[in-house]
């Protein structure tokens, strides 16, 4: 089985910035693709980065339009570990951040897509 746990969530102003981080446990993922999901109040859980192997030695690096320029994901195998870089944070990224995967190749967008989720952690942006 894989577990996901999110950390470096917290409060930050406008203008700042934080790294989440994904630490993954149990069974090995190295195909997987890992991603970030975030959710508002009220609002539907949206996509936000995806990092994706394709196969081969082809990779992916995903963003949603919003978060395009500002945040940027990564991924340490030897740690398994996911990242999520965010900079230039605005109110409307406040949100519960999730980190996501599957075993699966290809490129993923959607919730139904993930088989595995962490637990979630809050992102909270000050004006």
């Amino acid at each position: 089985q894989v577990q996901l746990v999110e950390s470096g969530g917290g409060l930050v102003q406008a203008g700042g910035s934080l790294r989440l981080s994904c630490a993954a446990s149990g069974r090995t993922f190295s195909m997987y693709a890992m991603a970030w999901f975030r959710q508002a109040p009220g609002k539907e859980r949206e996509f936000v980065a995806a990092h994706s192997w394709g196969g081969g030695i082809v990779y992916y690096a995903d963003y949603a339009d919003s978060v395009k320029g500002r945040f940027t994901i990564s991924r340490d195998n030897s740690k398994n570990t996911v990242y999520l870089q965010m900079k230039s944070l605005k109110p409307e990224d406040t949100a519960v951040y999730y980190c996501a995967a599957h075993g699966r190749l290809g490129r993923g967008f959607t919730t139904t897509e993930y088989d595995y989720w962490g637990q979630g952690t809050q992102v909270t942006v000050s004006s």
